[in-house]
């Protein structure tokens, strides 16, 4: 064959540098392009009636009431609120829920927060066995949203006085959160309710009224946003 003009070289060395370009650019881009939607923060809410709004509505619960915050909104979050009355880590409540099963049902991989509140339904079960269920919690969290942090808030008290098998689960909660590197926040030992329980806590004595309900949606609302922004 003959020599190749020379115009016809010069033509597929361009080329190939474009190719090679291209093809560099390619293998350094691997950040997100200008303008390109950031994941929106998801917040999983596992708990109990404490949670839902049982003994004013679930409009009023508070984790509707922190979703709906402008405040809060400025995080473009979204909570998802699996909590069921009667459940807790062992205890069985609403539609078969334990706290384990919420974890089931609500975590994925795009959870960025699992928060954990309760619970007193536990209260005179076996012991070791509230620890021993929260740990699995905890570990089915993880496994599901292995980057997702991990807040235990334990259950409160509304006197200064708790039953010795309230702080029994609250220390329960505490060794299975602090074992597996969650963060646990303690309502009993923080004053959670207690100098005020007569506004904050319904006719039930157990469940929080519409102003409990803001009470606690403060409360969460802080621990949330130091956590997801």
């Amino acid at each position: 064959m003959g020599n190749r003009p020379p115009w016809r070289s010069t033509a597929i060395a361009t080329a190939c540098l474009c190719v090679l370009a291209v093809l560099n650019a390619c293998s350094w881009d691997t950040g997100p392009r200008p303008g390109a939607a950031t994941p929106t923060p998801t917040v999983v809410i596992i708990g109990d009636s404490l949670s839902t709004g049982h003994g004013t509505s679930p409009a009023d619960a508070w984790p509707n009431l922190v979703e709906n915050d402008p405040g809060f909104q400025r995080f473009q979050a979204r909570i998802v609120n699996a909590a069921q009355d009667g459940s807790g880590y062992v205890s069985v409540g609403n539609n078969g829920s334990t706290f384990g099963s919420q974890v089931d049902t609500a975590v994925t991989d795009g959870t960025r927060l699992a928060l954990f509140f309760g619970s007193e339904n536990d209260m005179g079960t076996s012991p070791g066995e509230t620890e021993a269920a929260a740990a699995r919690a905890f570990a089915s969290v993880k496994l599901r949203a292995p980057h997702a942090q991990i807040v235990v808030v334990g259950p409160p008290s509304y006197t200064g006085t708790p039953e010795a098998e309230r702080l029994n689960i609250r220390d329960q909660d505490k060794a299975a959160a602090l074992k597996a590197g969650a963060e646990f926040v303690d309502p009993i030992d923080l004053g959670w309710i207690m100098d005020d329980a007569a506004d904050l806590i319904g006719p039930d004595g157990d469940h929080p009224s519409a102003a409990g309900q803001q009470y606690l949606k403060a409360k969460m609302e802080a621990l949330i946003e130091a956590r997801i922004q």
